[in-house]
């Protein structure tokens, strides 16, 4: 099989568990850079990097590279590059355009220069053009842009690859799948130890804990663009799904508690399990933080606190914070706790101390991962 240039997407300050998860697929020539990881391999490579990746956005396939100063160039670039031996002249397509320092003016136009060289070249070629849909396309090409180069990408994945297809509901701000579950390996859980989120929300930890317990592919209840490629090898991708499907372990109970002050982030989370048929691998309940008894005397505790979105908020949660303080305090003990919070004087609140602080995104939100271990009467801050 010929080799190819790809490029995975992922959160920031993600690239190095990305880069480790590309490693152990086989990838070669890993070069992470901020916000993904670029690498070479072949087409069932990339199958696979969209099928297994817990932490990727997109994989995008490079297709083209060069110098540029003018959107000229870049129209150039693009016309000459053979798009419709890539895909059908029947399918939709979007063109996305970022960039770092570039000169040009408009991306805006820089964008209609690429969807116009794409439309030329199938018109020149089998004298017809495909369509552009924004909103939900079959193929997505992307380009990015630094001071004097143009790299130009198809995505292979189609919808974001967080869209596991698994959670149909959600309450406010929902984390992303992929951060949840970069989240889980940053704090060193493993399957087996106990997971606790006192905070769960819609339940995107626990989704994400018990597909990692019971080896289930994140992509393996979804479609990805690569499929409506001309390229697209069905039996290799066929074969790949079969081989995922088949390391599956049968859903049973796997020391992963949830739980919720708020009755509807329970329901919803139930509801999300359920639909994911993850139900029974998860024990729920609707407690407030305060109230929840640890599950065993060690553990992985995980939590997203909301966040102060509304006027009056802030002050609400700078008066729970120290109850939630306590809480650890008093019953935690032998426990790695993390909270993931834009809020950056939570461990000051909580009158304990951080032991990491991990900067992360949530989308565009900035936050940081803090790491507090409750060791038994250690954890106290010294009054100075």
């Amino acid at each position: 099989m010929s080799q190819h240039q790809f490029f995975a997407t992922c959160p920031r300050g993600l690239e190095q568990l990305l880069q480790d998860e590309l490693k152990s697929l086989g990838a070669k020539a890993l070069d992470p850079t901020d916000g993904g990881v670029g690498f070479s391999g072949d087409f069932t490579l990339c199958y696979q990097a969209n099928l297994e990746s817990r932490i990727a956005t997109r994989i995008l396939w490079r297709v083209g590279k060069g110098a540029y100063k003018t959107e000229d160039d870049i129209y150039k670039a693009a016309y000459a590059l053979p798009w419709q031996s890539w895909f059908g002249v029947g399918l939709n397509f979007m063109v996305k355009v970022t960039a770092t320092k570039s000169p040009l003016k408009s991306l805006e136009f820089v964008t209609l220069r690429i969807k116009d060289a794409v439309c030329d070249r199938f018109r020149q070629e089998v004298g017809s053009r495909p369509y552009i849909d924004t909103k939900q396309p079959d193929v997505r090409v992307h380009a990015y842009l630094t001071d004097s180069l143009h790299e130009l990408f198809v995505d292979t994945s189609g919808a974001a690859l967080f869209q596991r297809g698994l959670r149909r509901a959600s309450i406010e701000a929902p984390l992303r799948e992929n951060l949840a579950a970069g989240i889980l390996k940053l704090s060193g859980w493993q399957p087996g130890t106990p997971l606790l989120d006192p905070m769960c929300g819609s339940g995107t930890f626990l989704l994400e804990a018990a597909m990692m317990a019971l080896d289930i592919a994140p992509g393996n209840g979804r479609s990805f663009a690569f499929e409506k490629l001309k390229n697209f090898d069905a039996a290799a991708w066929k074969k790949l799904q079969q081989e995922a499907k088949s390391r599956v372990k049968k859903t049973s109970f796997q020391k992963i508690y949830g739980s919720d002050m708020d009755l509807r982030a329970v329901r919803v989370s139930k509801q999300n399990l359920e639909q994911a048929g993850l139900l029974e691998a998860v024990q729920l309940a609707k407690t407030d933080f305060t109230e929840v008894i640890p599950p065993a005397d060690h553990g992985v505790l995980v939590a997203n606190p909301p966040y102060g979105v509304r006027i009056g908020e802030d002050e609400e949660l700078a008066a729970l914070y120290p109850k939630m303080g306590e809480t650890l305090k008093r019953k935690f003990a032998g426990w790695n706790t993390y909270f993931l919070t834009t809020d950056m004087r939570l461990p000051k609140l909580m009158r304990l101390a951080a032991s990491k602080r991990t900067p992360l995104f949530n989308g565009p939100l900035e936050c940081r991962l803090f790491e507090i271990k409750m060791v038994a009467g250690s954890n106290r801050k010294e009054r100075v």
